[in-house]
């Protein structure tokens, strides 16, 4: 049985990650790729509970991990309950082509172990301030994909996107950055084809 590729999900506490796993299941599905889903949070399983009740997924395919401890751990230090979880799905689902899995809500410099992901998307929000890809963090210098959320915020917040976008080419010149609005879904198209192209996902051939 071939491993489905693992997708991680981190960024900061309300960036806008769970709806990224919501506007990712449909799209990805639509191109006839088999998804499942891992959420991590500290002591509750509410976020796999919003993915279930979405009806945008077999509510089997949705796992909860309960770090009970900083998030990064579960992702970085000690995968463990994550790399269990992604076994147990694909045990139960035969031909899973990708997991996503969203970490708990953690700070600017939470990463993903190679151990347990193939490719890492980090999202970061306007309303958390224009300076973050200024500021850097691992997150934001060495995730795959770096998504910048909530752009139709940046007016209520006084968040310069043109400085933004020049920052993030900055931080980032050998890696690629999307500006989102995910409540919309603008800029998600960007957002799906470097995932496919950075995780070398084929979407399935049309009948």
């Amino acid at each position: 049985m071939s491993e489905a590729v693992r997708v991680g999900i981190g960024g900061p506490v309300g960036s806008g990650k769970t709806r990224l796993v919501e506007r990712l299941i449909p799209t990805l599905r639509g191109l006839g790729l088999e998804i499942a889903v891992i959420t991590n949070d500290l002591v509750t399983d509410e976020d796999a509970q919003r993915v279930r009740r979405s009806g945008l997924i077999d509510p089997g395919r949705v796992l909860a991990v309960e770090t009970g401890a900083c998030p990064h751990t579960a992702i970085r230090e000690d995968p463990t309950a994550n790399l269990a979880a992604a076994r147990a799905l694909e045990q139960r689902h035969s031909g899973l082509d990708l997991i996503l899995i969203e970490s708990g809500g953690d700070n600017l410099a939470a990463t993903f172990t190679s151990d347990l992901v193939d490719y890492w998307i980090f999202v970061i929000d306007t309303a958390g301030g224009d300076d973050i890809p200024r500021k850097g963090g691992i997150g934001v210098l060495h995730a795959d994909l770096l998504v910048v959320n909530k752009i139709d915020l940046a007016p209520m917040v006084g968040a310069d996107l043109a400085r933004m976008r020049g920052d993030c080419i900055e931080a980032r010149p050998d890696k690629p950055s999307v500006f989102t609005d995910l409540r919309s879904g603008s800029g998600l198209s960007d957002v799906v084809t470097e995932l496919l192209r950075g995780a070398m996902l084929e979407p399935a051939a049309a009948d």
